[in-house]
């Protein structure tokens, strides 16, 4: 193995990725929300210099080559999976979660199959786009869950009606209770959003992946 810089962040990325149910486990809300988008933020930054600089000093090795498609998907199936669990199984939110964890799980499943002919395969645009889409969509939905929270602490013990007084002007928003409301809609709409966009960019890759592994797939005639 060679420890270069870019694998050295790969590595990082891929032991970062547990590590964003950990702050689940052992952090209160908001502050779980907070270090998870830190997290992944700072992990998929991390993708793309680990990549850059690989080929910017020819670093590209074959353990960076098998490790960074690993620690995206594990960031991702992860990241969803902790999203999903803390939506109260919102199904707006399931469906594309599953069409991207099926995709993962069937292309990983081809790649196995088809061995060696797999690196012949290159990873085209699309793919590069739907990873970058997965992140966005991912890092907002993350977002929506700090102001969903600071927006729920600061609603703490009042009632509906004087919430929707404040929310209306009717009475001094001094907690910042519109600002906070704003950002858990709007987060949370652009972030669905983003993840159907997601869910449709790594359907269409995967069904390109398919359609370039097919002539690999087909039986020889006796």
């Amino acid at each position: 193995m060679t420890w270069t810089v870019p694998n050295i962040l790969t590595v990082m990325r891929l032991l970062a990725a547990p590590m964003i149910a950990v702050m689940f486990l052992y952090f209160t809300r908001p502050y779980a929300d907070w270090f998870a988008l830190i997290l992944f933020i700072s992990a998929a930054v991390t993708d793309y210099i680990d990549g850059y600089l690989a080929r910017e000093w020819k670093q590209e090795t074959k353990l960076g080559a098998m490790l960074d498609p690993i620690a995206d998907k594990a960031m991702v199936v992860i990241a969803l999976m902790v999203i999903v669990g803390y939506s109260s199984m919102s199904p707006w939110l399931v469906l594309p979660a599953t069409f991207i964890l099926f995709r993962e799980v069937f292309v990983s499943g081809l790649r196995e199959f088809l061995g060696d002919v797999a690196g012949t395969l290159k990873v085209t645009k699309l793919a590069k786009w739907k990873t970058t889409a997965q992140m966005v969509a991912i890092s907002v939905l993350f977002a929506q869950g700090v102001f969903e929270h600071y927006f729920g602490m600061s609603v703490y013990g009042m009632d509906e009606a004087m919430v929707a007084d404040i929310l209306s002007g009717r009475e001094e928003d001094v907690l910042g209770l519109w600002w906070k409301a704003a950002g858990m809609v709007w987060t949370g709409h652009v972030g669905m959003w983003l993840l159907w966009l997601a869910a449709a960019l790594t359907l269409l890759s995967g069904a390109d992946y398919l359609s370039k592994a097919m002539p690999h797939l087909k039986d020889e005639k006796p």
